[in-house]
């Protein structure tokens, strides 16, 4: 049978999730969708909020991005 792990309740309560950047995850969601589909691909993300162990909850848009970069 195999050993179970205890839960780290510490790092549970640790959300690293604060320390990264809306901006951060927005720029990475809109480029792994524009290369999934094929084309550009912008994100938005609405209010954060932070649960208790660890994790977050909101809002995200992805919308086809209208810039002229050609």
């Amino acid at each position: 049978m195999p050993e179970e792990k205890a839960i780290d309740v510490e790092k549970l309560l640790k959300n690293k999730l604060k320390s990264v950047s809306v901006g951060s995850l927005e720029t990475a969601i809109g480029k792994v969708i524009s290369e999934l589909v094929g084309e550009e691909y912008k994100c938005t993300i609405g209010e954060v909020k932070y649960t208790l162990f660890s994790g977050a909850d909101f809002h995200v848009k992805v919308e086809l991005s209208y810039s002229n970069k050609e």
